[in-house]
């Protein structure tokens, strides 16, 4: 067994035994065609771990906090799934030029507060960022969760993320590409 399919198997072994708030159940996984359809409205596929998420263990529905969002189709809770929602927030950036979001930063899990959870797509490993908004500056409101997918669902499984009880007070590094991303450098200079 590779060494993600070993971590595929202990998130789906913690996805069974633990619901997330507002899920009454684990939804059933995707199938190809909608991967299919979910990346061609992206516009890009999503990385290998985060596509074997929803088509091996389930759509959204487990994780930490709120879970993961579901990939096309709004869950119980009536979160927008990750592709409606990854949609509107690039819609809205290019109306309001001062909150732009940075194209392939898939937000895929909601905090609450406005903040959520998003994999870089267009990143070698996937790394997931914190886009926390309430400080009221898009410049400061991104930050470096975990270099990679796969080491922040290991925190998940361990329960050692920063969302964790124990471990409030872990500290984020600024997501340095925000700029280069959304072509702020320019703005912003």
């Amino acid at each position: 067994m590779t060494e993600s399919e070993q971590l595929l198997a202990r998130v789906a072994d913690k996805a069974r035994n633990t619901r997330p708030w507002g899920w009454a159940s684990l939804p059933e996984p995707v199938d190809a065609a909608t991967l299919s359809r979910a990346e061609a409205a992206l516009g890009f596929r999503l990385p290998p771990l985060l596509a074997d998420l929803y088509l091996h263990i389930g759509d959204g529905g487990f994780g930490p906090e709120y879970g993961l969002l579901p990939l096309l189709d709004s869950p119980p809770a009536g979160e927008p799934a990750a592709v409606v929602q990854y949609l509107a927030n690039r819609k809205s950036g290019r109306k309001d030029p001062d909150w732009p979001w940075p194209e392939g930063v898939l937000p895929i899990s909601h905090w609450g507060c406005a903040m959520y959870a998003c994999v870089d797509c267009h990143t070698e490993g996937a790394p997931v960022l914190l886009f926390e908004p309430n400080a009221g500056d898009c410049d400061h409101s991104w930050f470096v969760d975990s270099d990679t997918l796969a080491d922040w669902l290991r925190t998940w499984v361990d329960g050692t993320g920063w969302y964790e009880e124990m471990n409030e007070e872990l500290e984020m590094a600024p997501w340095a590409e925000f700029r280069i991303r959304t072509n702020r450098s320019v703005q912003a200079s």
